[in-house]
């Protein structure tokens, strides 16, 4: 393998040259303390680390990022950390998925304007795996993900506790009168135990897995809970390697292929993955320039059985027991033939190198193709005149009855008016009620929120019912499951048929056939069409201006238009004057 000399190096332009603008590189890192021999000859690493105070899934990054440094300095490299945006996802409102995408900015401006040769990205909550992979996919510098892991179990009067999916639980039946307030807090003060993101196959889970099929972590990174002393180890050897990846030459466009698309999907899939990995992986896929479509996963999913026992789509067991049962190299040995195993991930090697030793230790846990949790996929794709550029299901997670469902709709125009029908405990509604959010899209939201999962009414509630078909233009918590049809494209804010649709309307749903109706004629949802009003502009200036401008749809990735390939190369280097 042909390795890089120093001149070849990013960062040599920035501390080689013997003239004026170098003398000023070379000053001020002397000015912090380094010496000539911390960084003559060496490559610069990035550490772009994503902690702050508000964000409880990435607190022992503080202590990670020192592993990573010394990692790093073993391997001969310079390590240089840059903060970026945490995206807490318990903090940030209206949504962190509203800066999701000045995250990626954020990521790929950093590795551009800084003398990088490479980068260790450190992520897990939710948008942070996608954000900061998109900008460095873009940026196009050698990287590592390391992934910050899930936290303990949780644990309350003896009952395992799941992040997210118990909390929705509890809160039903908190609600229902069911279980009391000091049993509630006593949930809420045991549910969320270790530093590490959601334990449960939410979001965070989902996307590091995805990160580890695309072949973007070290072998097994994405399983360890983030309490475990493999953590350390393993914080460390990305430190190592990437300083090894930098004089390989070895660009996230050698790892990133069609085939590691779609290892990363099947993973997902099997995995019992989050509805949210839909609109990422569309979005990192089509930052490296490859067109991954809805009905590209949809074809996947119907052939890839989940094989993960994890909530929510699976019983009894977390991401923790995923781990003892030999976590996401064992899952990926048992998919066999379905995966790529030639492709090349950062240890430089085959994918089917880095599963040689991999065993499964558990098969309730992580389930033999012929015992499936579900025969096909986490994720379905529904079509109609209700969504004619597609909406998102995950079968898995909801009641069996409601797969092929009718019922009349009952929409909300906002999530006030939402939540005036689902506090109502008389509501005049039945369980066969399609309960309608619209204008939570990309735009309407502003930012997609995670308001998909519409609460339980209290009218049904009260009458011992847990799930019903509820529909949306938003997202979902990836902890979250029931009959909830999400991502629905065009979403209402800019027109889409969901703003067409009046209380009342039957909506039918298929997911076996994959198609999602309102029984309207062509001719009544144009007369419709010409009665409806654009709404007005959510912002009047900054971020959200441009937001609004070009941010894409959901069955688009919600990527920044102007970000995408189609665009063209990025900008050039910058100039060094």
């Amino acid at each position: 393998m042909t390795r890089k000399t120093y001149d070849q190096l990013r960062s040599a332009r920035w501390m080689a040259p013997d003239d004026f603008r170098s003398f000023g590189h070379r000053s001020r890192t002397m000015q912090m303390g380094y010496g000539p021999q911390d960084w003559e000859g060496k490559p610069i690493i990035a550490i772009v680390n994503t902690w702050s105070d508000a964000q409880p899934c990435h607190m022992h990054f503080k202590d990670r990022v020192e592993w990573v440094k010394r990692g790093i300095l073993q391997a001969g490299g310079f390590p240089m950390e840059l903060p970026a945006l945490s995206l807490s996802e318990n903090f940030v409102k209206p949504t962190t998925m509203l800066y999701r995408n000045m995250l990626a900015m954020e990521t790929e401006e950093l590795l551009r304007s800084h003398p990088i040769d490479g980068a260790v990205l450190m992520g897990g909550c939710d948008k942070t795996t996608p954000g900061l992979t998109m900008g460095a996919v873009s940026m196009g510098v050698p990287f590592i993900y390391l992934p910050a892991g899930p936290m303990l179990r949780g644990n309350y009067a003896g009952q395992v506790l799941g992040s997210g999916t118990d909390s929705f639980k509890y809160w039903d039946e908190r609600r229902a009168g069911t279980i009391t307030k000091e049993e509630w807090q006593g949930i809420e003060g045991g549910i969320a135990r270790s530093y590490g993101h959601c334990m449960t196959m939410g979001t965070a889970s989902t996307m590091t897995a995805i990160a580890e099929g695309l072949g973007l972590t070290l072998p097994g990174a994405s399983s360890i809970p983030a309490a475990d002393a493999n953590h350390q180890r393993m914080a460390a050897e990305c430190g190592r390697r990437i300083v090894d990846m930098v004089w390989e030459d070895l660009t996230p466009d050698k790892i990133i292929t069609e085939a590691a698309v779609r290892n990363a999907v099947t993973v997902a899939m099997a995995t019992g993955c989050s509805t949210n990995a839909i609109i990422h992986l569309i979005a990192m896929a089509r930052r490296a320039g490859i067109p991954l479509t809805l009905d590209d996963l949809d074809a996947i999913g119907h052939t890839t059985p989940v094989i993960a026992n994890v909530r929510p789509t699976g019983k009894g067991y977390l991401m923790e027991d995923f781990f003892y049962a030999g976590g996401l190299r064992a899952l990926m040995k048992v998919l066999g033939d379905k995966l790529d195993t030639s492709v090349i991930t950062v240890t430089g090697k085959t994918l089917g190198e880095g599963l040689e030793t991999a065993r499964v230790f558990n098969d309730d846990v992580i389930r033999p193709i012929d015992n499936p949790v579900y025969h096909e996929g986490s994720l379905a794709v529904l079509r109609g005149n209700l969504a004619p550029d597609g909406a998102v299901i995950k079968p898995a997670a909801c009641d069996p009855k409601f797969r092929v469902h009718a019922g009349r709709a009952l929409v909300a125009d906002s999530y006030d008016e939402l939540k005036a029908i689902i506090n109502d405990p008389d509501h005049p509604m039945t369980p066969d009620t399609v309960l309608v959010l619209r204008n939570a899209g990309p735009q309407g939201g502003p930012g997609m929120p995670e308001w998909g999962m519409i609460p339980m009414p209290q009218a049904l509630l009260k009458k011992g019912h847990r799930d019903m078909v509820r529909l949306s233009d938003a997202r979902m918590s990836g902890t979250s499951y029931g009959a909830c049809i999400l991502h629905v494209a065009p979403e209402a804010y800019v027109g889409g048929p969901l703003a067409l649709l009046r209380t009342g309307d039957i909506v039918e749903l298929d997911v076996p056939n994959r198609t999602l109706n309102m029984r309207v004629s062509d001719e009544e949802l144009e007369r419709r069409r010409a009665a409806w009003t654009p709404p007005a502009p959510r912002y009047g200036r900054g971020y959200g201006v441009m937001f609004t401008k070009h941010i894409m749809q959901a069955d688009s990735g919600c990527d920044f238009d102007f970000l995408t390939t189609a665009y063209g190369p990025a900008v050039p280097e910058p100039a060094i004057n």
